[in-house]
């Protein structure tokens, strides 16, 4: 970054870094102890479709590749399309196995930016549940910032989030995940996979 960027107050985009859901597990954890949250198991790797074979052929690698311990009692991966024209890759793992569930988002991150799909890539996010009460937290990986933050959505209400829960979710993390820092890109995913009903995220901003 030069000196007329650090005047102006610029910086560089954070690069993608897949290794930073390998921080997810620790992350749980700490939600579990802190919160009282416990994971889902559940847990969605969102990107816009692309037309064509090669697209539609790296769907079927990913489900074949995720699909594989099906055979030893391992839940099918689900594909969804939204409203919006995102396609929502949906995985299920028991819900004290975070660590499987996250190697698996890994895999679908890795596949489509090794075959060139990177620019596709939205959002990835596990699911996690009041111990409690009836309250969800996500935890969403923006993939073009290389950071993360929490998204809770009020139960019963109509597009509400809970910002007392999110900030109180960011305090927690921020020695477990790289959180990011910009509120404005804590973009909403209303009805996401693993949350309820389906997911859409803004067309923008991600």
């Amino acid at each position: 970054m030069g000196l007329l960027d650090t005047i102006l107050g610029r910086s560089k985009p954070v690069r993608p870094d897949l290794d930073q859901l390998f921080g997810l597990p620790a992350a749980a954890i700490t939600l579990q102890a802190g919160a009282g949250f416990t994971p889902t198991g559940v847990g969605s790797v969102c990107f816009a479709s692309v037309e064509g074979g090669a697209f539609a052929q790296l769907q079927e690698d990913v489900r074949e590749l995720l699909d594989a311990d099906t055979g030893r009692g391992g839940i099918p991966v689900e594909f969804s399309q939204d409203a919006y024209g995102y396609t929502w890759l949906l995985a299920r793992h028991p819900a004290n196995d975070t660590a499987s569930l996250v190697n698996d988002l890994h895999a679908v991150n890795t596949l489509l930016e090794e075959a060139g799909f990177g620019p596709q890539l939205l959002c990835s996010l596990i699911a996690f549940r009041e111990a409690t009460g009836d309250r969800a937290l996500a935890l969403v990986y923006l993939y073009k910032r290389g950071t993360f933050y929490p998204f809770a959505p009020l139960p019963g209400t109509t597009e509400k989030r809970d910002n007392g829960l999110e900030l109180q979710a960011r305090a927690l993390l921020t020695d477990d995940l790289r959180i990011e820092t910009d509120l404005a890109r804590w973009f909403p995913v209303w009805g996401a996979p693993g949350l309820g009903g389906t997911g859409h995220v803004p067309t923008t901003g991600l």
